[in-house]
């Protein structure tokens, strides 16, 4: 239970930081570059869809079902397997926490602003991929794919493990 709290801290820094974009910084502005430069901005942007604006154009029934219903009944079943499951190791559990308060913290959006999911972090990607600047994400969306990335390095590579997976292979390391 305790790697909730990291969940319900997520959610809190990410609804926080929401809360300051929204009263400082008008819908669709740029409010602060850091570091001078213009690498790294802080502005204000609403999606109504899922990551790179996906689906922001589905009819309104089709988003709630897709950006919504399905996406937190999956963190609803997350959340029950993690609490009463003994299979995840315990770095897994801290991961499968940080994927559910990332989650909520997008799904707190879409269920209570009807402008959309408030996204703020805006990189510039120098044209890699085509892109000059990465979609804008905030905090929420950067916990999810950091986490999605370590689960899956820890289930290919035992990545987080450390000792009591050499127990469990026997003392060889892979």
């Amino acid at each position: 239970m305790i790697p909730l709290l990291l969940s319900a801290g997520l959610i809190l820094a990410d609804q926080l930081s929401k809360l300051w974009i929204l009263s400082s910084i008008p819908l669709n502005t740029v409010g602060h570059q850091v570091g001078g430069g213009d690498f790294l901005r802080i502005i204000h942007v609403r999606n109504l869809g899922m990551a790179f604006s996906l689906g922001a154009g589905m009819p309104d029934w089709l988003r709630v079902v897709v950006f919504i219903v399905i996406p937190l009944s999956m963190l609803i079943a997350l959340g029950f397997y993690l609490v009463l499951s003994r299979e995840p190791s315990t770095f897994q559990r801290w991961i499968l926490a940080g994927i559910i308060g990332g989650g909520l913290g997008n799904q707190i959006d879409r269920i209570f602003r009807p402008l959309g999911v408030v996204d703020f972090i805006d990189v510039k990607f120098y044209g890699l991929f085509g892109l000059e600047r990465w979609p804008t994400f905030n905090i929420a969306d950067s916990t999810v794919v950091i986490c999605a990335i370590l689960l899956g390095l820890n289930l290919l590579f035992g990545l987080g493990e450390g000792k009591k997976h050499e127990k469990e292979l026997g003392g060889i390391r892979e």
